[in-house]
């Protein structure tokens, strides 16, 4: 199990502005990976009331499942490696193994894990980049008969990361956007449906 404060800033962008980031910070087709977000909750969305989310991220063949909870600066992000029939036995037949994460899930916001299902999937087409004191994101997302654009900007300290996230967008004319996270879109798109 590995734990970590994660604090990054976002902005929806248009398809035109995911293009002039390309160009500007000299991004090619070859430089994105593809990873699958599986994202699971209750059948009366615990954790998302709670302000957590959980999924199991699929890249480079292999599996980790993260537990995201609100912390003073950022999100707690719990992670777990796991193997790839465990992933698998959690999307397909909803068996959700004991570990640290169901353990959290018990103990801090008493969510069975018994009671966890699987909701679907959202596929990222990602490419990164060192950018100023951080790491920027350029992510081109499909779920539910959608597709969008993201810019991200992961950092360690708050005040400077927004202070050049901010910089960067203006510098670069695209509007600051409230932007909500990845699985906050995926369940607002799967409500619709």
């Amino acid at each position: 199990m590995k734990q970590e404060i994660e604090i990054e800033f976002k902005n929806i962008i248009t398809q035109e502005e995911f293009k002039q980031l390309l160009y500007t910070f000299s991004i090619k087709d070859e430089d994105f990976i593809t990873q699958e977000n599986h994202y699971f909750d209750t059948e009366t969305f615990s954790l998302k009331n709670n302000g957590c989310a959980l999924r199991i991220r699929k890249k480079n063949d292999a599996y980790e499942m993260t537990l995201k909870q609100p912390a003073k600066d950022g999100l707690l992000e719990t992670n777990i490696f796991l193997e790839e029939d465990i992933a698998h036995s959690m999307m397909e037949r909803n068996i959700i193994p004991n570990n640290a994460i169901t353990q959290i899930l018990q103990d801090e916001f008493t969510i069975d894990a018994s009671s966890i299902q699987y909701f679907g999937s959202l596929v990222t087409n990602r490419a990164e980049t060192m950018y100023k004191s951080g790491l920027l994101v350029l992510d081109h997302s499909i779920y539910l008969n959608k597709e969008d654009y993201e810019i991200e900007y992961e950092v360690e300290q708050f005040k400077q990361g927004q202070k050049d996230f901010e910089e960067l967008l203006k510098k670069l004319n695209i509007p600051l956007r409230k932007t909500d996270n990845k699985i906050k879109r995926f369940y607002n798109e799967k409500y619709k449906s």
